[in-house]
Formats: C-alpha cells, sequence, structure tokens
C-alpha cells in the first residue's frame, strides 16, 4: 500500500513540473542584447527618440527585463513624453515590484505630469504584498499538498476541508489582484488633453480631464473607444488611441 500511494505522488510530482521546453527558453536572444546596448549608447549621447526606437525594437523582440523597460521610461521622460515614461516605469515594476530607480521616477514623472491615480479598495490595499501570479502559485501549491496527503492519510475530512478553504482564498485573492485596479485592465494616459466623455463621439459632454500618464481601469473596449473606470471614481468613454494597457499580454 505504501508502494503504490509513493507511486501515485510521483506521478502526480511529474505533471506539476515545467516542461523542459519552457524552462529552458529564458535567455535573451543576442540580437536583443545587441539592440539594447545601442539603445544605451545612444541615450548617452543624448540620441533619445533613437534610444526609444531601439528599445521598442528590444520590447517588441520579447526580450523583457525590468531595466529594459526603466530605461525606456527613461528615455521617453528625457525626451518630454511623460504618459509613455510613467507607462515604462510601471512595466518595470510589474516585472520587479522592488526596483528603487524605476519608483522613484515613477514619482517624478507623476508630479511633473499631475497625473492621477485609481484608488485601490481596502481589499486590495492588504492583498498589495504579492501578486496574482504568487497566489495562483501558492493555490496550486495548497491543491497539490492537498492530495498528498489524501493519498497518505485519506478519510481525514480536516484536511480536505483546510485544503479546499485554502485553495478557494488563494484563487479568490488571484482573481481580485488580476481583475482589479492594478489588474489587466489597467492602462496609462499616453497622449495629451485626454477627456473621458460619456458617448462615444468627441462632441459629447466631458466627465474627467486626464493629464498624462493618468491611471483608468479599461472595463469594455468598442471600435475606436474604451469605457473605463476613472480615478474619480466614475466612469467614461476614452478614445483607444489615447490610452495604453500596462500589461503587454
Amino acid at each position: 500500500m505504501k508502494l503504490r500511494a509513493r507511486f501515485q505522488i510521483l506521478v502526480l510530482l511529474l505533471f506539476a513540473l515545467p516542461s523542459a521546453e519552457g524552462a529552458s527558453s529564458g535567455g535573451p536572444r543576442r540580437t536583443g542584447d545587441d539592440l539594447f546596448a545601442k539603445a544605451n549608447t545612444e541615450f548617452a549621447a543624448g540620441n533619445f527618440k533613437a534610444a526609444i526606437a531601439d528599445y521598442e525594437a528590444v520590447v517588441g523582440s520579447g526580450d523583457w527585463s525590468p531595466n529594459l523597460f526603466y530605461d525606456l521610461g527613461n528615455a521617453y521622460f528625457r525626451d518630454g513624453d511623460f504618459g509613455r515614461a510613467i507607462l515604462n516605469y510601471d512595466r518595470a515594476l510589474r516585472l520587479d515590484r522592488h526596483h528603487p530607480e524605476a519608483d522613484a521616477n515613477l514619482r517624478i514623472a507623476r508630479d511633473q505630469t499631475r497625473s492621477l491615480e485609481l484608488a485601490p479598495s481596502a481589499l486590495e490595499r492588504y492583498l498589495n504584498f504579492a501578486t496574482a501570479d504568487f497566489f495562483a502559485v501558492v493555490a496550486a501549491i495548497f491543491f497539490w499538498l492537498t492530495i498528498i496527503l489524501l493519498i497518505l492519510r485519506p478519510g481525514r475530512a480536516l484536511w480536505t476541508v483546510a485544503g479546499i478553504f485554502l485553495i478557494a482564498i488563494c484563487g479568490f485573492a488571484a482573481y481580485r489582484s488580476e481583475n482589479g485596479s492594478q489588474g489587466q485592465g489597467l492602462a496609462i494616459v499616453i497622449a495629451e488633453n485626454t477627456e473621458a466623455r460619456i458617448a462615444t463621439v468627441d462632441s459629447a459632454r466631458s466627465v474627467l480631464a486626464l493629464p498624462a500618464g493618468s491611471e483608468v481601469l479599461i472595463l469594455q473596449e468598442r471600435g475606436d473607444w474604451n469605457y473605463a473606470a476613472l480615478p474619480n471614481d466614475q466612469r467614461g468613454w476614452i478614445a483607444a488611441s489615447a490610452v495604453e494597457k500596462v500589461r503587454l499580454l
């Protein structure tokens, strides 16, 4: 019986491991490294538009890193495009929540533009210590631990109830982190003189003026317009070309 239980656990662990192909596809490509170095040289020489073009090419290749978005944000900042600077500082912090330079420059850029920020709910502030991916991983760990304990100690109802409860809590936390004010719908205003309106026409009444760099939460996309939650706790329609989501995927 013990041998059979160990075999079942081994099978479960094998299914829980990432594939060898996924684990081996981590390093940046040589062309990305070359472009990144070239962009750094152009930035140092004050050629900010050329640096931006090369940094964006690296982003387009998928060779992402916190420092890539941080440097791209700096290039946009030096070029006077504060909306896109804030967007890329946010992206750097998505990859590394403890990137002090990106955090400091984000604050400076927001002060420069007087951009508006979404107010997180009390629950979101409580869950802010970790990402949705973290909560999803913890939920998966609790799931496999519950399965293993049920194999080793069948008939223990308490383990089952406790495991299901912890999985549900972590799953809910992951959902709230993914769909809250800092979730997948978070977007940054990149255009100057942007207005949120009550309808999808430029002549519609304005709900809120949004300085470049302001945060909105996109709720619905309809052609050339996005319906979004706004920093003043209202909602309105914004031109799709005026905003860009922080999440690239």
